[in-house]
């Protein structure tokens, strides 16, 4: 009997011990945008923001064959026009010969907590650069990639960029769109 108790108890505190269970972390991370909140799905793991540009960032985990992970990124308070950011990410990506960005991409309109923001779909092969608007650093090609972009415009301009592997962009389509619907 008394083995029995022991077991248990040592099978319960490696429970407790094994990383990862039963952290906040493991529930996603609540994100705010102008008084908005939202909970992150459990499997974005947020990063410490690369630059002071980024207010918030994540890992989402590459899937199947994809060699990189997606990045999503928030950028807040960067002055823009929705139409600027548009023209700017359609040209991150090169499109197939014989199309032009407009017929790579799809903008629709979407509710932020209600309020109203511009979804953006863009596919194709993606200019990688570390420093993103570094005119002298040569783009990096990484074909079949996708990006699905929301431009927020309420008391501050928010832009939300989610980047990666066709394939793993969409396995967190559902997430991501879910999670926009949810700031309230």
């Amino acid at each position: 009997m008394k083995h029995a108790w022991w077991g248990l108890l040592l099978g319960l505190g490696l429970l407790a011990w094994a990383p990862g269970l039963g952290r906040a972390a493991d529930k996603g991370t609540v994100v705010e945008i102008d008084g908005m909140k939202s909970t992150t799905p459990a499997e974005w793991k947020e990063e410490t923001p690369s630059s002071n540009l980024r207010y918030a960032q994540f890992k989402l985990p590459k899937v199947k064959d994809d060699k990189q992970d997606a990045e999503l990124v928030i950028f807040k308070g960067i002055p823009d026009t929705v139409k600027g950011n548009i023209e700017r990410w359609q040209k991150d990506f090169l499109p197939p010969k014989g199309k032009k960005a407009d017929e790579i991409s799809k903008v629709s309109e979407v509710k932020l907590g209600g309020k109203d923001a511009t979804y953006v779909d863009v596919q194709g092969t993606y200019l990688f650069k570390t420093r993103p608007r570094d005119p002298n650093e040569k783009p990096q090609e990484r074909p079949d990639y996708r990006l699905l972009g929301v431009i927020y415009e309420g008391e501050t301009k928010y832009q939300i960029r989610l980047v990666g592997p066709a394939a793993t962009v969409e396995h967190y389509k559902k997430g991501f769109d879910e999670w926009l619907k949810n700031f309230k």
